[in-house]
């Protein structure tokens, strides 16, 4: 998933789309990081991270 795809993705799951494109660097990041500290593929990392962040979402939205 290149980050043009990802960004498109958060705006998809709530993020502002002002900032889905710096979330998306952070995002691929982020993944990239725990993929090797934690000996996942990338595609597992990075899918924990959007799980984690579409709950945060959800939860804002509902006022949590």
């Amino acid at each position: 998933m290149d980050l043009s795809e990802l960004a498109k993705a958060l705006v998809a799951m709530g993020c502002p789309p002002e900032k889905s494109a710096e979330m998306a660097a952070q995002l691929d990041k982020r993944a990239r990081q725990l993929a090797e500290l934690k000996g996942r593929t990338y595609d597992e990392a990075l899918g924990h991270l959007l799980t984690l962040m579409r709950q945060g979402w959800a939860a804002r939205e509902k006022g949590l």
